[in-house]
C-alpha cells in the first residue's frame, strides 16, 4: 500500500533528482511522477557556512529552483544527501582504493548522514527546505571483507562507499535516526511536506495553495 493513496493526480510533479534510490523512496508517497534531474553544480565550498545542513539545503533548492523554472505550474521536488565523518564530508569514491580508505575511515565509528529537502513551485510562488540528519554506526570490518565488499562494485557510487539498502547493510551495527533518509530521502519528514500543502491529502483548514477550497 502506498502512503500516498490519496495523491492529488491533477497537480503535475517533478522530482529534480537522477537518483534511482531517490525515486523508489518517492514512489512510496507519490504513484505519479516526472524525473527532470537538475543539471546544477554541487561545489558548495564558495558557500559563506560550510557546515553539512547549510550544503544540503542549499543543493536541494538549488535543484529544485532550476527545474521548477523550466516548467509551468509543477511542483518540484530537490534533494540531496551528503555523509559526514569528523565534521568533513565524504563523497563518493573516485575508484576502488579509494572506496576501501573511505570504509575503513568508517568502520568502528559514529558518521551523520544529511539530507536536504525542498519543494517549489515557480507559479505559486512557494519555496520550503528541511534537513534531517541520522547517526549511523559501522562495524568492525576485516580488510578481506572490505575488499569483497568493493569488488562487488556497489560502492562506489554511494556517498560514503557503502548502500545500506544493499549488501552494504550488513555492516551498519546501528541506526539513530530515519533509516530512509540514509538512502536518500527522509520519507516521514517528506510524507508530512507534501501533506502540508495538499499534495497528498485533503486541507480541510483554510485553501490550498491553489486558492481553490478543499
Amino acid at each position: 500500500m502506498q502512503l500516498g493513496a490519496d495523491y492529488n493526480a491533477d497537480r503535475k510533479f517533478v522530482l529534480a533528482s537522477g537518483s534511482p534510490r531517490r525515486r523508489e523512496l518517492l514512489k512510496l508517497i507519490i504513484p505519479e511522477f516526472k524525473v527532470l534531474p537538475a543539471n546544477i553544480c554541487e561545489d558548495v565550498s564558495s558557500l559563506e557556512s560550510s557546515s553539512p545542513l547549510d550544503a544540503v539545503a542549499y543543493l536541494s533548492l538549488k535543484k529544485a529552483e532550476t527545474v521548477s523554472r523550466e516548467l509551468q505550474g509543477a511542483w518540484v521536488l530537490g534533494g540531496d544527501t551528503i555523509v559526514v565523518l569528523d565534521g568533513k564530508v565524504v563523497g563518493k569514491p573516485q575508484d576502488p582504493d579509494e572506496a576501501i580508505d573511505m570504509l575503513e575511515r568508517l568502520q568502528g565509528r559514529w558518521h551523520q548522514v544529511w539530507s536536504g529537502v525542498s519543494l517549489v513551485n515557480q507559479d505559486l510562488k512557494f519555496s520550503e527546505s528541511l534537513s534531517v540528519v541520522t547517526s549511523v554506526f559501522i562495524g568492525e570490518m576485516e580488510r578481506s571483507e572490505i575488499r569483497a565488499y568493493v569488488e562487488s562494485g556497489e560502492p562506489l557510487d554511494k556517498a560514503g562507499g557503502y548502500a545500506i539498502q544493499g549488501r552494504g547493510g550488513v555492516f551498519v551495527k546501528e541506526i539513530r535516526g530515519s533509516h530512509s533518509n540514509v538512502i536518500g530521502l527522509p520519507l516521514r519528514e517528506t510524507y508530512l511536506l507534501l501533506k502540508k500543502v495538499g499534495i497528498i491529502g485533503c486541507r480541510t483548514d483554510r485553501d490550498d495553495l491553489t486558492g481553490k477550497r478543499t
